[in-house]
């Protein structure tokens, strides 16, 4: 019995050594699992890119990178995308890493200037584009962002003689380049578009949005130029689809409200700058633009607070700091006066009576903004004499930029 039972002993250990073993992965080892290839997660983002759905998009090119740290393709095209929604430090950081990898990448240095010139850092992005040039001499990118840049130097009046026709002859080298690029179509626009030729602005970005009509930039391009032409309803119609594809954007809004109040429909274009306000709490130009709409609509009470904000500054509902606008030329002129009348038709003859001076020292060649210095002026005259009457807005048109 001791042998029989021995030998079934045995037989056991031989077969779990033979058979159980063999088939019985090793304890504490993490079970090996398939990995998706880098290539799969870039073409699931150019399908959501292509979907409109870009915020989506980078985060596929994120998993990308982390899966292929060293493709500089992948940190260019994430940094393009980025761009497209207004995160332009990190379009920024990630051309930076494509060019770490190959510092003669000439897209990455067109996009990094691109992505630099959206931060106002107006002399770098310029030299960032034209290094890119040198690279690669028709390289159509890069002409396309060099046209966007040159022309928006020359509407701040930041450019030197000459720079608007630089910008022109920019554009048309991208054109000749790449004439069905979406890039070559957007820039040719713009330049179009500060250029004054509306029409033909308003083609080139349609252009623009039959290679890809979902990316919220090129809707609020379209929007800008059919206002311009006063095919009110179609610019609405387009800052909506730039709201769609990008609620958290206070531009499309804060076009919407002044479209509204352009046509009269002030209620609207209060809702509207609302929302403005609510996308973006730290910006004193979308408060100022809130006060304006409510001091047309004769709301000068409820004007007068996010005016002040724009103005003088404050804070926000939730405590953040607002930094008041320095007085210049232009709308921030506007809202000073849109300020200090509804001060004015308020009896806050004091503070009023400060911005009407403030204007006629600050902006002495702004027709507009001394005939508000002196209505304040006449309006507190009045009030002295017979006390505060709200009356309607005597403000002429404003003839700054829409």
């Amino acid at each position: 019995m001791r042998v029989f039972i021995l030998l079934v002993l045995l037989a056991g250990a031989l077969y779990v050594n033979q058979v159980v073993v063999p088939a019985t992965p090793p304890l504490f080892i993490p079970t090996p699992t398939a990995t998706r290839s880098p290539e799969s997660f870039v073409t699931d983002a150019e399908t959501l890119a292509a979907q409109g759905k870009l915020l989506q998009a980078v985060e596929q090119y994120k998993t990308a990178i982390q899966v292929d740290p060293k493709n500089p393709a992948n940190y260019i095209a994430i940094a393009r995308l980025q761009v497209y929604t207004n995160f332009f430090e990190e379009a920024v950081e990630n051309a930076e890493n494509a060019l770490l990898i190959n510092p003669n990448n000439a897209t990455a240095h067109a996009i990094r200037g691109w992505a630099l010139f959206f931060l106002e850092d107006y002399l770098v992005a310029e030299a960032a584009i034209r290094q890119a040039i040198e690279l690669e001499p028709n390289n159509s990118q890069a002409y396309a962002y060099l046209a966007e840049v040159l022309a928006t130097q020359s509407q701040l009046g930041i450019g030197t003689i000459g720079t608007l026709d630089k910008a022109v002859e920019a554009s048309r080298t991208a054109m000749a380049l790449s004439p069905d690029s979406l890039e070559t179509h957007r820039s040719r626009g713009i330049v179009l578009e500060i250029t004054g030729n509306y029409t033909e602005a308003a083609n080139e970005f349609e252009a623009a949005i039959a290679i890809n009509p979902n990316i919220a930039d090129l809707h609020l391009a379209l929007g800008r130029s059919y206002r311009f032409l006063e095919q009110y309803d179609k610019a609405i119609e387009e800052f909506n689809r730039a709201n769609a594809l990008n609620p958290a954007d206070p531009n499309p809004d804060t076009f919407i409200s002044r479209t509204y109040s352009t046509v009269g429909e002030y209620a609207k274009a209060i809702q509207f700058a609302q929302q403005a306000v609510k996308d973006d709490p730290l910006d004193p130009y979308l408060y100022g633009n809130l006060g304006s709409m409510y001091s047309r609509n004769a709301q000068y009470l409820e004007a007068i607070e996010p005016l002040r904000i724009a103005v003088r500054g404050g804070n926000t509902t939730e405590g953040s700091e607002v930094t008041g606008l320095s007085l210049d030329y232009g709308r921030i002129a506007e809202y000073y006066s849109s300020y200090g009348l509804a001060l004015a038709r308020v009896g806050e003859c004091g503070e009023a009576l400060q911005i009407s001076q403030l204007l006629l020292e600050g902006v002495p060649t702004d027709e507009i903004g001394i005939f508000n210095a002196e209505t304040i002026v006449q309006i507190c005259e009045e009030t002295a004499e017979s006390g505060p009457q709200i009356v309607p807005s005597e403000t002429p048109e404003d003839n700054v930029s829409q």
